[in-house]
């Protein structure tokens, strides 16, 4: 019973969790790199053999996922107050710097190719084993980013669009052999492997801008950051105003830094009850949240702030007269912001 009950964890594991399906990854990549190395020496085909290299670089880009995903699971210590979920997105940065390598392999060897011609041999091999690689990657890349959705998983979902990736050049190799085999011009297999190259780097472009603006802790989502504005629209009868709200992702994780405006009269704990409700009721829109709330006092000068809401969305004082003013200098009120349509997944 006991094995039992640890087998049925062990695969439970290992199709539910980032860790899981980055070792899963693992093993469907080194299985296929094997199957389009044979198939390449066999037919002589430039496209499965792009394919191949295409398939290694899934293989180090799974592995460095993996390393990012365990590195990532750790938890904050005395070194690293904030956790260490950036380095998922280091792991997909390096990732997407590895593919844009093989992009240009690819190029290079297809260029060699059409200036001096080859041949392509045993085209029904290779037509079946490019079928067969497209099975599984299929199957393995909807797994992982489906279990990315569901973790938050920056590393996970960056091998899972590599892997699909890899689907749609290996359905342009099978194009390419299929076109070789119609009108036995040799030299498409040398144009399909450049339109992989393509595919292979605007993938790994895709990867590098969402990798590093996280790196460079750009800001949460339009959607994610209205969501926050909406919970604080609903406690417009306590919280005089926002005087900033700052909002960054690390990982799968997301911080959010807020200063709000009081009645100066509130008490201490009326303020601790506040803000210990706003941080559950953020929650709720947005998992694996961390927030920081900062409450100053309501300034008498301030005109505007004291009779309505304000939403002032900036990371720095305003120069205009009311503190609490936005960067232009305007106050928002809450009915100027249209209402949250839906919530973050959790």
């Amino acid at each position: 019973m006991m094995a039992d009950a640890s087998a049925d964890s062990f695969w439970h594991r290992l199709f539910t969790t980032s860790q899981g399906v980055a070792r899963l990854s693992i093993t469907a990549v080194s299985i296929l790199i094997v199957i389009k190395v044979v198939a390449s020496v066999l037919t002589g085909s430039l496209g499965i053999r792009a394919d191949a290299i295409h398939s290694v670089i899934d293989l180090t880009g799974a592995i460095i996922g993996l390393v990012g995903i365990m590195v990532a699971s750790h938890p904050a210590d005395s070194r690293h107050h904030y956790g260490h979920g950036k380095a998922e997105n280091l792991a997909g940065a390096i990732i997407s710097v590895l593919i844009f390598a093989a992009a240009g392999s690819i190029v290079y060897t297809a260029v060699m190719r059409i200036i001096s011609g080859g041949r392509v041999e045993m085209l029904a091999t290779g037509i079946v084993v490019t079928v067969v690689a497209i099975a599984i990657n299929i199957g393995i890349a909807m797994l992982a980013l489906r279990v990315a959705r569901k973790t938050e998983s920056v590393a996970l979902r960056a091998q899972g669009f590599h892997m699909m990736a890899d689907v749609w050049s290996s359905v342009a190799v099978l194009i390419g052999l299929v076109l070789v085999t119609l009108t036995g011009l040799v030299i498409l297999d040398a144009v399909v492997g450049i339109l992989v190259a393509l595919i292979i780097g605007k993938t790994a472009w895709e990867i590098m801008k969402d990798a590093v603006g996280v790196l460079m802790d750009t800001r949460l989502p339009d959607d994610e950051e209205q969501a926050i504005r909406d919970v604080i629209n609903q406690h417009g009868d306590t919280v005089t105003c926002i005087r900033s709200l700052r909002t960054r992702r690390s990982g799968a994780e997301r911080f959010v830094d807020l200063v709000l405006v009081m009645p100066p009269d509130t008490t201490v704990m009326d303020t601790h009850r506040l803000c210990d409700h706003l941080e559950h009721h953020f929650r709720h829109y947005l998992s694996s949240a961390n927030i920081s709330i900062h409450v100053e006092p309501r300034q008498p000068e301030c005109e505007e702030c004291s009779v309505s809401l304000t939403l002032s969305v900036t990371g720095s004082q305003s120069q205009a007269d009311c503190p609490y003013a936005g960067p232009e200098g305007e106050h928002i009120a809450p009915g100027d912001y249209p209402a949250h349509q839906g919530q973050a997944s959790p």
